[in-house]
């Protein structure tokens, strides 16, 4: 049987769980006893902050997480932006971080895929002529997705 994932949730923060959005009314620790793609509020990045390329397919990899009814659009805008996307950076390590994220979507590993484009806001800034820009204001996804 595979570990499972205890999540510390604060009053009031909501946790995205394969499409549910559950919301804690107080101070609670759950535990995830099995397979789940979840999303802590805190990494949720909202439409208004989608406003570097990265952010944007951030943003529509998100939405496969968060809202099932959507994810079919969000995933044909994403196949769509991804080959553009790599094309448009010089530099090979986002090329080739942007190759994985597409594998990791394809193996359905949504969550891993988001963490490697977190994971490229430093190297887009700096592409980007933005140095100052690097550090994101969302916190780092620091955990796995399944438990």
């Amino acid at each position: 049987m595979k570990p499972t994932l205890k999540i510390s949730l604060k009053p009031n923060e909501k946790i995205y769980l394969n499409g549910a959005v559950v919301r804690a009314d107080r101070k609670v620790t759950i535990e995830l006893l099995n397979d789940v793609q979840f999303l802590l509020e805190s990494h949720v990045l909202q439409a208004g902050q989608a406003s570097t390329p990265l952010r944007q397919l951030y943003f529509m990899v998100q939405i496969m997480l968060m809202e099932p009814e959507g994810a079919a659009q969000a995933r044909d805008m994403f196949r769509k932006s991804l080959p553009l996307l790599i094309a448009s950076f010089e530099d090979p390590q986002i090329s080739s971080a942007l190759k994985q994220v597409d594998a990791l979507v394809s193996e359905g590993s949504v969550f891993e895929a988001l963490k490697t484009i977190r994971s490229l806001y430093g190297l887009e800034a700096k592409a980007m002529g933005h140095a100052n820009d690097a550090a994101t204001t969302l916190r780092p996804i620091a955990m796995g997705a399944r438990a």
